[in-house]
């Protein structure tokens, strides 16, 4: 008898999962233009530096920063999250990136977030130009910078390849984590 109701349950929940991810997805992501992506980033680097200033501090020992101004996650057992972003070297744009993760566990929701990554490194802009995609959490190292870490970060204290910042989060989802991100390189027209 358990047999016969777990069976449909368990249809029920990955049919569930499908399609909130694959109603996550079909949301506009990204931008729809080079340009409005390029906007977005910029509002996006401007809003984190306003809110926290040690970013900016941190910007100008960088040697990239990759932007992704909208990422959308999703999840029910099975999520995912995409979005595109740019990386800027200097004041110039050096590239168009997209953001994708896959999960499954214990996760249910659906949220819209902005995360910016600060190379300050020549280790890390290297494997950026030369993998085919870096998977954060392989490869040069990445801080998560939260609210209590960044009180005690700054430009003498950088010892880490990365520092990302994590804002504008939307929406409710049980976990954020940028860990198992795979970072690759886009055409964008």
């Amino acid at each position: 008898m358990t047999t016969s109701v777990s069976h449909p349950l368990r249809r029920a929940v990955l049919l569930s999962a499908a399609l909130i991810v694959t109603g996550a997805f079909s949301l506009p992501a990204s931008a729809a233009t080079t340009a409005e992506l390029e906007r977005d980033s910029a509002e996006t680097l401007q809003a984190l530096y306003k809110a926290n200033p040690v970013a900016e501090a941190i910007s100008k020992k960088a040697k990239g920063i990759l932007i992704f101004p909208k990422i959308i996650k999703a999840g029910l057992v099975f999520g995912g999250s995409y979005g595109e972003g740019v990386l800027m070297k200097g004041n110039q744009i050096d590239g168009y990136f997209n953001s994708v993760s896959g999960s499954w566990g214990w996760q249910a929701g659906a949220e819209s977030y902005a995360y910016v990554v600060f190379l300050t490194s020549n280790k890390a802009l290297k494997y950026l130009d030369d993998s085919k995609g870096w998977e954060i959490g392989v490869g040069p190292s990445v801080v998560v910078v939260d609210a209590g870490r960044a009180k005690n970060l700054s430009t003498s204290t950088l010892k880490d390849d990365a520092y990302a910042f994590i804002t504008d989060q939307q929406g409710l989802m049980v976990s954020l984590s940028i860990e198992g991100t795979k970072i690759s390189r886009i055409k964008k027209n």
